[in-house]
């Protein structure tokens, strides 16, 4: 039993569930989240979280269970996983880009495909997966936590925007739960988040009370020694310093790295002590030229010899060379990782070696050189910059930084930290002047540099480099014999404090020797103190030259105090005049440069004088002046001392002022505004520290007040606002001074003087108030710098007053200040208005209330006069959260009254301002968004009472006053919605702001129908936009569900429910209220109405459905009719639909529920109303078919089907004339990319026909001007026959052309257009006759199935095929166009379960056309070029022949009882027409008898003799090898057997016997026979007068012959005339009245019938066992090359007996006669034109040709079918020589006319006129290489004339079908330009032993054989049709070589 779960309710699938089989499973894929409802044994029912419609079950140990949370428990629970937010949101990102990418990857193949997209998405979500991983696993520490999850969301947010999914609004890092905050902390979140995810920022959008980043002011540069290349061959020192190329200065201490003899990589002494970190970089140190420069220095013997293995005594440093490393911008803004950077060691003079760097920089190469290296490298070092402060970026990268020494800058930093504690002292070595000493070199000269303390014990502080210890003393390079060394050496001096006042440093002189044996000769030392002793000070900043003393001892200088009484700077000891200890050396000199930095000692005297101030108390004055002189670093340095001293001098110990109190104000103020400096902000804790824990001036309040309020009276009199200002600025730091001050003394006395202080802070805020209220100009600075920084004024003064009190005070300031004050006075108040509301004071009810009343007061008057909007609404935005917050703490239902109060007075103060500012305001303003939202905030905190009391407030000033209030509110929120003011990305803004108007429209309902329905006050504007706007809201896009991922849906139906069904609900509620009023909305709210029942949710369609009833029946009442919502309802549906609109559940829906409502309701007009309704559903089919084939090349035909259903629809059904044009173009539009140019021409004629030749004037539209009637329509007929024209349709031009002439002539007389008119129609009689054009073929199609469009379901159409286009390509076509089809293989009509089934089937076959007779052409002469148009076109009948038999059949000769079942199909309209293709309306079928059919092909073939015979009367020159052929094919045929079959099957005795009712028809054929041999009479005659000489003999030949044909007929016809039965000559049908054509003989005209027939002469079995199986062609030389069987989908199939000839494998019997066993046969099926096989199918209609291969001969010569023959394609007995003739090379001409191309994939067709056209010949065929041809002519007349000679049944000599080069109109394989044509075969002689040509008889036949011999032993079945279907000639023996074979024919 299936019971719910309660502790199961959410998990993951562990394993792939595709468990189909069983019944109600769930499939499931691993990963897969499931929600699970109930439980059974081992079972879980529920849903996958990606669809949750679908229900099912599956096995519970296939789900891992996870902790969960339910929200909205019950029917609509929404379980969520408990587990971090950003692991959760990952998984779900994740799932949502999976499919997104898939289907990118789908389209990188097309066009459409972004390769660069894809691989972006790929690598986000591994990513994002990686990470997620990490997170899970739960082994980070929360620092990698916080910032992982970073990464998640910003690489989350950067795919969303890439991909243009919803920005996801996030308050540091976290999503945004739309329901906590108010709408308008929502809009500041989207701000936020969508400049974050745009810029790439590390930070996240929050909300507005962020802590902005932080100005990063410190930069700190990690460093790296990672190769020294060198070989020294000693120690080696290396110091790394940084260089500023700028300022040509060193900034930074110097790094050393000590280096052992042995090298780089043997030296380890500590563990990174050769990396370090250069710390306290500003941003200007970043900005410069900055450079790593390494000194390198050698430790060891003086002079270094390689030779000299033994270790020196003597360690002495010598310079060796320098490196400089460029660090690139790049490398100083910081990057991903460390930076690797390579140098060459520079070496130049020993002089010169303090400033090498500044030479290598400067790329001075003549003044210095690169050392030699055996390695492509030298220095290599790496660097990689940080930024922030060290401590933090220390944490930030632990492995990098941890334990590395710290190489400080060279000064203070940017920032000085409180904490700070430095006391360090920079002495730089620079350079010295010495004596020779009697020498006659230089000395080598070593400083020993010394530290000491008061009593000369060294102290251990001197760094010459960080990264080792301090020593005791340091000795300088030795500058090789060099009197004037310059060292350039700096040392870092690090005293301690206590030591430092008594510590002085001593250099002492030696002179060291190159000999190793001798030691260093000491001769002088210099000293320098290091403090004053006096003053206190220290040594000053800068260079110093010290004065060198002669001494020879150490010993000497033991005792400090022997020398510290002497002066040690060398002005100091030219003044001196008393003796001294030790000899000066005036000639010799020593310079040092000192910098101090200490944060505990000073070098300024002012500062020591004003913390000494009790000393000299006669110069307070004096020193308090000098104090704004010091150096801010020194002052904040002794921020304490300093601050006690001022206190101290600021009044007296009784609290009364001193002389001194305002140059103390003064001093305070100065240091107060230091604070504000960046570099000292720090200090701000300090100053904060001081004052509670420190100050105890418990009397200074007072003087500061009066100081403050002094400054304040005095403004306005002085033009010096500097001070002023800058007191302002301090007044925060000088009011915790005042209030601590205060609260000392109330705690000291007990309270007392609290009035007293009372007052003097009103009065100075009256004095603020006076000051701001005056409009002076020199002024406003202060008055700014007063607003800007009142707040913290206030902060501090709402500790010792009432929240009340301190809002009283802000607002006397507000309120003095003048509205129509400047624009910067207006931004600083209002900047002090934001700065109220989010202090302290605005948290409490009273002063929440007093500053709500003031502010929103202000407000609307900035906002009236459109000031500062911006700032206006930021300070809106800050109360509206507030108060959000605030209502947030209590139950809707229970907000206490001071909250409701201060809504109201937000509500009525702005809220109709604000709407008033919105209209105006341009929406791409950058305020426009902040102040919707601020507009959104207000409605969001309204309550009903609350509009209830904006109504109620407005109806007190009138009933107008709430109308305009009603009409503007509506109207903005209809724009809001129309236009959104957010973009497009930001969903839940949106989404929120959509629910908050909603919520706000079901409110404004109230007042619309309590005072503007009732009473005589209907409002029609109000109520109609209040209408519109509802129709906006519910149909805007982002409110569409049905275009959202099934997540996204889910989300937003879980938190705000379907709003459109909301809003339905709503319109139908408003709608039912209007009762008698509805007239007004008719028609005005048809269309919005229609648009509302189109939205694709079934509920609200059901809905509201019924409102178009309410409008019908109240239109009908008022007006008699519907015809308003009638039109209106036609014309919306029409734009809506083609706006992807509406679907066929709607139609339905439309219908049902509109005629139920009809029904049940039973209206007077109940027939009207439904037959309106199936009109509408009707046109709602085909537009929704029109909008289905809209898009795709492929549906180009569908959509003219569609377009010309609803053109037809707007004409017959509801005469509706602009639609009806409007869709005429829609298909012109279709037809003219397409190139139908003559179906466009037709389209076009139909828009003609509606108008007329007058001068009415027409509106211009976007194809015409305004123009007269008259105008458009001649404009119009000038593009159809344009169209008709391209189209080769001249017949259809020339009536227009008429026309025009006769307005032009008769109506316009304009001459000019007449005469070109003229021109243009006697151009189009000239191409009637000479333009090339070619006949279409057409197919029937019939479409079957439910799952096809409604246009063509279960519909036949007659289509009408593009040039060339046969039955295959055509077929092709129709199947790209229905790809779901599938073709059927039988042309049976499909029976029921096929029509009803839900697939798509597709029937095809080729049709004929059966033109009707043109009464204007009876009795005249007409040439056939005129006539061959009117055979194929214009035609609406269309015949379909299929072959059966009756009785047993003859296998001798089938002709007997082979019966044609003909299907005349009838179209809807003539072809061409409007469209390709048309409906077949009427379908007949009819059977002809045999001889009946026989005289059709008789008749045909007796045509086309005609035609030749006329075009060689009017053309003797032509090529006569056409003419021979046709001859000679014609009358052999006849002579081996094809009368013979005819005299078999319908001319015995027997015959009329048993069928007397088939004797008209066989009088007819006898009639028609002897026809045939009076035309061949004279054919002959023609062609002896015309056959050049080398025919002559052939000709001869044919007249033999044809005399034995001639008396066979005769014999056969020559029944006495009394015999003929007059009653059967009468019965026979007279022939149709026709025309007397042009190419007619005058003596057989009278024989000529109209019959146009369609279908081949019948095979004949012949004793050869050949059967020819030609399709026939129309009358005339159209080109009608498919037959009606040749599709794939045409063969017949029929079980019948009557089909077995066609549709199985036959079985021949008989005699064979004589055969040439020397010939190889074989049996093939072949299309009759040359084309690849197509099937197994005897059809009579279809073009392929039965040879059977031979027996062998002890089976009796029996050739025999056991089973279809093989497919592959026979091989053709044509020699290459024989195959490479044509009519010209007969000639000898050299001109020979390529074939025409054909179409892309399909057979070419080729129509050629013998009427006098000039026509190419068709292609010769190709060559065959390396065979000859045994027979003098080796093709019959079929291959070059196109046509098989269906006549008589006749067959030649074993002339077999396959061979696709001899078509007519199909390209040859090989070129027939690249060939010469052998001339024409000599004629063989009459002797018996001629060799067997395939136009001769076989052996042992003669003239004279009987008609019992007449047995064909050939089979050509010639039909003199067309000269495009000549296929049977190709000899039996000769094979096509593989590679020019057809292809094989698809399996059957």
């Amino acid at each position: 039993m299936w019971t719910p779960t309660k502790n199961q309710k959410f998990g993951v699938a562990i394993h792939n569930f595709h468990h189909d089989s069983v019944p109600q499973t769930l499939r499931l894929d691993v990963g897969e989240t499931v929600q699970v409802l109930e439980e059974c044994a081992g079972w879980y029912r529920g849903f996958s979280t990606r669809n949750r419609n679908l229900k099912g079950i599956f096995p519970a140990q296939f789900i891992h269970l996870k902790p969960f949370k339910i929200d909205n428990e019950g029917l609509y629970e929404t379980v969520t996983p408990v587990e971090d937010p950003v692991v959760q949101e990952a998984a779900s990102v994740l799932r949502e880009w999976g499919q997104i990418w898939k289907n990118l990857y789908v389209q990188l193949g097309t066009p459409y495909g972004e390769q660069e997209l894809w691989d972006s998405v790929r690598k986000a979500m591994m990513d994002v997966a990686d990470w997620r991983k990490q997170l899970i696993t739960g082994t980070l520490t929360s620092d990698q936590i916080t910032q992982l999850k970073l990464k998640i969301t910003q690489k989350i947010d950067w795919g969303n925007r890439k991909l243009g999914l919803d920005l996801v609004p996030r308050v540091e890092g976290e999503m945004v739960d739309p329901d906590a905050v108010s709408v308008v902390a929502l809009h500041r979140v989207h701000a936020l988040s969508s400049e974050a995810s745009q810029s790439h920022s590390q930070g996240l959008g929050t909300l507005a009370k962020r802590k902005e980043k932080r100005k990063v002011l410190s930069h700190h540069l990690f460093f790296c020694m990672r190769d020294f290349s060198y070989h020294l061959g000693e120690d080696a020192e290396v110091y790394f310093s940084l260089y500023d190329s700028q300022k040509q200065k060193f900034i930074s201490e110097r790094f050393l790295v000590k280096l052992s003899k042995e090298g780089f990589s043997n030296y380890v002494e500590k563990i990174h002590s050769n990396c370090t970190i250069f710390t306290d970089l500003g941003s200007g140190d970043l900005v410069s030229d900055l450079y790593i420069v390494a000194h390198v220095v050698r430790v060891g013997r003086m002079l270094f010899s390689e030779s000299v293995k033994k270790n020196s005594s003597h360690n002495y440093r010598r310079p060796y060379g320098v490196a400089v490393f460029r660090l690139a911008q790049t490398v100083l803004q910081g990057g991903d990782g460390e930076v690797e950077l390579t140098g060459k060691l520079f070496t130049s003079d020993e002089k010169d070696f303090w400033q090498l760097h500044e030479f290598i920089i400067k790329k001075q190469t003549n003044k210095c050189n690169i050392l030699s290296n055996n390695v492509s490298y030298g220095l290599v070092v790496s660097v990689k910059m940080v930024h922030g402060e060290l401590e933090q970026a220390t944490k930030e990268n632990p492995l990098l930084l941890k334990n590395v020494c710290v190489t400080k800058k060279l000064g203070f930093s940017d920032v000085i930290m409180p904490g700070d504690v430095r006391n360090d002292l920079y002495v730089t070595l620079n350079n010295g002047e010495f004596e020779r000493g009697g020498k006659s070199v230089g000395k080598n000269i070593e400083v020993l540099v010394l530290a000491l303390d008061a009593d000369g014990h060294p102290l251990q502080c001197i760094y010459s480099g960080m990264g080792h210890e301090g020593t005791t003393e340091h000795s300088s390079m030795i500058m090789y014999h060099n009197n004037s060394p310059r060292w350039m050496e700096r040392l870092k001096v690090a005293i301690p404090i206590d030591q430092f006042a008594g510590a002085h440093l001593r250099l002492e002189y030696s002179h060291c020797s190159t000999r190793e044996k001798n030691e260093k000769k000491f001769f002088g030392f210099s000293f320098i103190r290091l403090m004053d002793d006096e003053g206190g000070t220290t040594l000053r900043d800068g260079s110093h030259e010290l004065c060198v003393y002669k001494c020879d001892e150490r010993s000497r200088l033991a005792d400090p105090m022997e020398y510290l009484t002497m002066p040690y700077l060398s002005k100091a000891a030219a003044d001196c005049v008393y003796s001294l200890p030790f000899q000066r050396s005036p000639k010799e000199i020593i310079v040092v440069d000192t910098l101090l930095c200490s944060t505990k000692l000073t070098q300024n005297v002012d500062l020591l004088s004003l913390l000494r101030w009790r000393s000299a108390p006669e110069g307070i004055g004096e020193t308090l002046s000098r104090l704004t002189r010091v150096d801010g670093a020194e002052t904040v340095k002794f921020l304490q001392d300093v601050l006690d001293a001022l206190f101290a001098m600021f009044s007296t110990d009784d609290g009364n002022s001193t002389q001194y109190s305002g140059h103390v104000f003064q001093a305070l103020v100065f240091i107060f505004s230091l604070l504000e400096d960046s570099k000292f902000e720090h200090f701000k804790p300090v100053m904060d520290a001081y004052i509670t824990g420190h100050f105890a001036a418990a009397l200074v309040y007072k003087g500061l007040i009066s100081c403050v309020k002094h400054l304040s009276d005095l403004c306005p009199q002085t033009e010096k606002q500097e001070p002023i200002m800058r007191c302002f600025r301090s007044l925060e730091y000088i009011f915790k001074f005042i209030i601590q001050s205060r609260l000392l003394f109330a705690r000291a006395t007990g309270g007392q003087n609290e009035d007293s202080f009372r007052v003097d802070v009103d009065s100075l805020f009256e004095s603020f108030a006076r000051m701001l209220n005056m409009n002076l100009e020199n002024i406003e600075a202060s008055q700014m710098t007063l607003l800007e920084h009142l707040q913290g004024t206030c902060d501090q003064l709402s500790r010792v007053l009432t929240p009340g009190e301190v809002a009283n005070h802000i607002n006397t300031l507000f309120n003095a200040t003048p509205v129509e004050s400047s624009r910067v006075i207006t931004r600083a108040k209002l900047h002090a208005m934001k700065n109220a509301v989010n202090s302290t004071i605005f948290d409490d009810d009273e002063g929440r209330e007093l500053l709500l009343q003031t502010i929103c007061t202000h407000l609307r008057q900035h906002l009236d006069n459109r000031q500062e909007l911006a700032l206006c609404a930021d300070v809106l935005q800050d109360i509206i959260i507030l108060t959000h917050k605030h209502t947030k703490r209590f139950p809707s239902s229970k907000l206490p009254a001071t909250l409701h109060q201060d809504i109201e007075e937000i509500m009525l103060n702005l809220f109709n301002v604000l709407v008033q500012v919105i209209l105006t305001l341009e929406r791409s303003a950058p305020s426009s968004g902040s102040l919707v939202a601020s507009l959104m905030g207000i409605l969001q905190l309204m309550r009903e009472p609350h509009y209830t009391k904006l109504w109620d407030a407005h109806m007190i000033s009138g009933i107008h006053h709430l109308r305009h209030l009603l009409h503007s509110t509506i109207v903005l929120l209809a724009d809001l919605v129309r236009a959104a003011v957010f973009p497009s990305d930001w969903f839940v803004m949106r989404m929120v702001t959509n629910y908050t108007i909603l919520a706000a429209m079901q409110e404004i309902a109230q007042p619309l129908i309590a005072t503007f329905l009732k009473q005589g006050r209907f409002d029609n504007q109000l109520w109609s936009s209040y209408l519109n706007l509802a129709v906006g809201f519910l149909t805007q896009p982002c409110l569409q569900l049905e275009q959202f991922s099934q997540q996204k849906r889910h989300k937003v139906l879980e938190r705000y429910n379907d709003m459109r069904v909301l809003m339905g609900f709503q319109i139908l509620s408003m709608w039912r209220e209007l009762d008698d009023h509805r007239l007004h909305f008719i028609p005005g709210m048809v269309g919005p109405f229609l648009e509302v029942t189109l939205v694709p949710e079934p509920e609200l369609r059901k809905a509201t459905l019924p409102i178009f009833f309410d409008m019908m029946q109240a239109e009908q009442q008022a007006k008699g009719s519907f015809k308003q919502v009638e039109t209106e309802l036609i014309d919306k549906l029409d734009i809506l639909v083609s706006e992807n609109k509406g679907d066929d559940e709607y139609r339905q829906l439309f219908n049902t529920i509109l005629l139920e409502k009809v029904r049940s309701d039973d209206p007077v007009w109940r027939e009207s109303g439904t037959a309106f309704i199936n009109s509408v559903t009707r046109l709602l089919e085909r537009l929704l078919d029109y909008r289905n084939v809209m898009q795709g090349d492929e549906n180009c035909d569908k959509r003219m089907s569609c377009t010309v259903n609803l053109l037809n629809f707007y004409k017959n059904e509801i005469n509706r004339q602009e639609m009806y044009i409007r869709y005429i173009y829609k298909l012109h539009d279709l037809h003219v990319p397409a190139g139908n140019f003559t179906e466009a021409a037709f389209t076009l004629q139909l828009h003609a026909n509606q108008l007329s030749w007058t001068q009415r004037m027409l509106h211009a539209d976007h194809l015409y001007p305004a123009q007269t009637e008259t105008q458009r329509k001649e404009l119009i007929y000038m593009k159809i026959i344009n169209y008709f024209d391209k189209g080769k349709c001249w017949e259809q031009g020339i009536p227009l052309l008429e026309e025009l002439a006769n307005q032009y002539r008769t109506c316009l007389f304009d001459y000019q257009k007449l005469s070109e008119v003229l021109r243009r129609q006697a151009s189009f009689y000239e191409k009637i006759l000479s333009g090339k054009r070619y006949d279409h073929e057409y197919f029937r199609v019939g479409f079957y199935g439910l799952g096809l469009p409604l246009f063509v379901r279960n519909k036949v159409f007659i289509y009408r095929g593009l040039e060339y286009e046969q039955i295959g390509a055509f077929t092709q076509r129709i199947q790209t166009e229905f790809p779901q089809a599938k073709m059927l293989s039988h042309n049976t009509p499909p029976d029921d379960t096929i029509r009803s089934s839900d697939g798509q089937y597709i029937q095809i076959c080729a049709v004929k056309a059966l033109p009707e007779i043109n009464p204007l052409f009876e009795g005249v002469e007409v040439d056939e070029r005129i006539l061959k148009y009117y055979s194929n076109n214009h035609v609406r009948q269309f015949v379909y022949d299929r072959p059966t038999h009756r009785g047993p059949a003859d296998k001798d000769n089938e002709f007997k009882n082979l019966w044609i079942e003909r299907t005349t199909y009838t179209t809807e309209f003539e072809l061409p027409g409007i469209l390709k293709w048309f409906e077949v309306v009427d379908q007949r079928m009819e059977q002809l008898c045999p001889p009946q059919y026989a005289c059709e092909t008789v008749d045909r073939h007796n045509k086309q003799l005609r035609q030749i015979i006329i075009h060689y009367r009017a053309n003797p020159q032509d090529n006569i090898q056409l003419f021979t052929m046709r001859l000679q094919g014609t009358i052999d045929a006849a002579v081996n057997g094809g009368i013979a079959k005819y005299q078999d099957a319908f001319f015995g005795p027997d015959y009329l016997v048993v069928y007397p009712e088939n004797a008209d028809h066989v009088n007819r054929l006898k009639v028609l026979l002897s026809d045939q041999t009076m035309i061949l009479e004279g054919a002959l005659d023609l062609h002896g007068r015309i056959a050049p000489s080398a025919n002559q003999p052939l000709h001869k030949r044919l007249v033999e012959v044809f005399e034995g044909l001639r008396s066979k007929v005769r014999k056969m016809c020559s029944t006495p005339q009394s015999q003929r039965s007059t009653s059967s000559l009468q019965s026979t049908p007279p022939p149709p009245p026709t025309h007397r054509r042009a190419d007619s003989d005058p003596a057989t005209e009278f024989r000529r019938t109209g019959s146009i027939i369609n279908s081949p002469l019948p095979p004949l079995p012949s004793d050869k066992g050949a059967i020819s199986l030609s399709s026939s062609s129309t009358s005339g030389h159209s080109s009608q090359r498919s037959s009606q069987s040749s599709s794939l989908y045409a063969h017949f199939h029929s079980a019948s007996h009557d089909d077995d000839l066609y549709a199985k494998p036959q079985e021949w019997d008989g005699n064979l006669g004589v055969q040439r066993d020397s010939r190889p046969r074989s049996a093939f099926i072949s299309d009759s034109r040359g084309s690849s096989p197509k099937s197994l199918s005897k059809s009579l209609n279809n073009d392929y040709m039965i040879v059977p291969p031979p027996k062998p001969s002890d089976e009796g010569h029996r050739w025999r079918y056991s089973r279809p023959p093989s497919p592959r394609p026979a091989r053709s007995s044509i020699t290459q020589d024989s195959a490479n003739s044509s009519w010209c090379d007969s000639q000898g001409s050299d001109e020979s006319l390529p074939p025409l191309p054909p179409r892309v994939g399909e057979r070419p067709a080729r129509s050629i006129s013998l009427g006098g056209e000039e026509e190419a010949p068709p292609p010769v065929l190709p060559k065959r290489m390396g065979k000859k041809c045994p027979s003098t002519a080796m093709f019959g007349c079929e291959q070059l004339l196109g046509d098989g000679v269906d006549g008589l049944g006749y067959s030649g000599g074993g002339l077999s079908n396959g061979f696709p080069a001899s078509t007519p109109g199909t390209p040859p394989l090989v070129s027939p330009r690249n060939h010469r044509t052998p001339p024409p075969p000599p004629i063989p002689p009459k002797a018996i032993s001629t060799p067997l040509t395939p136009l001769s008889p076989p052996t042992g036949f003669s003239p004279n054989t009987s008609a019992e011999d007449l047995t064909p032993t050939t089979p050509t079945n010639i039909n003199l049709r067309n000269l495009d279907e000549l296929q049977h000639n190709l000899l039996e023996n000769y094979s096509v070589p593989p590679r020019l074979q057809p292809p094989p024919p698809p399996s059957p």
